[in-house]
């Protein structure tokens, strides 16, 4: 296993460490975990392509160690009633939606890889998550975590729209 992928496996693994952290009111470290796990999300894909070793497994399982951490941190804030329930819906849904559709592409020999504007929200809800874990229930929290539940719906519409094809037969 190359590098990439060794930070992609780790930052699935710092999910549970964050969570344990955060709900034991650790704030601070667990901010740092989160910190270093999002980290890892710019970092493998930097060494993949400086490297040439983008791989299958790259493309596909950094999109879901993404998808693990980021709702492991929501399901932490909505535990505390710092991000709204409906927020969190749509953010799940989308990852949920784009997830299965990577998933019928795989069953047709195909990986669709993450898109640009996929790439830009993942780096906004790491940050609201972020500003949350900091700020609690604040209005810049409600801010940050609106802009990127609408950039989640947007570039999951378009990132669906763009991949259609995978559904017909």
């Amino acid at each position: 296993m190359n590098l990439p992928n060794k930070l992609t496996v780790l930052r699935m693994l710092m999910v549970p460490l964050f969570m344990v952290l955060y709900l034991r009111g650790q704030i601070a470290v667990s901010a740092a975990v989160f910190a270093v796990a999002s980290a890892t999300d710019w970092l493998d894909g930097y060494i993949a392509r400086k490297n040439s070793i983008v791989t299958n497994f790259g493309k596909f399982m950094d999109p879901l160690a993404d998808k693990l951490l980021i709702t492991g941190a929501l399901l932490c804030l909505l535990s505390e009633g710092v991000v709204a329930v409906w927020a969190v819906m749509v953010i799940l849904a989308r990852e949920f939606l784009v997830t299965g559709l990577r998933l019928v592409a795989v069953s047709e020999g195909k990986v669709i890889a993450a898109g640009g504007l996929g790439k830009i929200k993942t780096v906004l809800q790491m940050v609201a998550v972020l500003v949350g874990i900091f700020l609690g229930s604040a209005i810049l929290t409600d801010v940050f975590v609106y802009i990127a539940t609408a950039l989640t719906a947007v570039s999951g519409i378009i990132y669906i729209w763009q991949n259609r094809s995978v559904f017909h037969d």
